[in-house]
């Protein structure tokens, strides 16, 4: 082989090995991308470049892997439904209250689905594979929540709050905490006693 011949194999071969480099990381980018969604272009706001925040990204992933999740069984799930359509009931009537009332019971929630429940960046972080598109209500939740412990909320950013409570709470739950269900079938014996009046 002659020494020209040398110098193209060697560039044909840093060529190929930087397209398939380019090829995986824009697969991986992709992968990130779908699983995070809107977090991921939060993340990378955030960080210095795009290549600290895909590193975040995957270290979330791997924190994530390490966690022993649990799914509910449906009388856990129906228990929490429950306790979301009691809440809201309690809204009309202490809407600062209930707020305080919704973070608790999503933090039970998060809890019991085998999450931590410390410091509030690490719960967004592992919250962030699997339930990225419904962070941004439950940080809105979160300083809605904070805003009403200073008494700088009003009455509607509360009911934004217990809105967007709701959002990651039917996530997590994996259905609507509240089905639409009219009176009677909320209530079977209150529709049996008017029926025998």
């Amino acid at each position: 082989m002659s020494p020209t011949q040398i110098v193209v194999t060697v560039l044909v071969i840093l060529v190929v090995a930087a397209l398939a480099a380019a090829v995986l990381v824009a697969g991986r980018r992709r992968t990130l991308r779908q699983r995070f969604g809107p977090e991921y272009d939060r993340v990378v706001a955030e960080q210095d470049s795009r290549s600290a925040a895909e590193r975040e990204l995957r270290d979330r992933e791997r924190r994530h892997a390490e966690l022993q999740l649990v799914p509910l069984d449906p009388d856990s799930r129906a228990r929490y439904a429950e306790a979301w359509e009691e809440l809201q009931v309690r809204f009309v009537d202490s809407p600062a209250e209930t707020v305080g009332q919704a973070d608790e019971l999503v933090t039970r929630l998060i809890a019991e689905r085998g999450y931590p429940t410390g410091d509030f960046s690490d719960q967004i972080a592992h919250l962030s594979v699997e339930h990225a598109r419904t962070l941004s209500h439950y940080r809105d939740a979160h300083e809605i929540h904070l805003r009403n412990s200073r008494g700088e909320a009003s009455t509607e950013d509360l009911r934004q709050a217990v809105v967007h409570y709701r959002a990651l709470f039917a996530d997590l739950l994996g259905e609507e905490p509240v089905a639409a269900r009219t009176p009677e079938q909320r209530h079977p014996d209150a529709a049996h006693d008017a029926t025998n009046r």
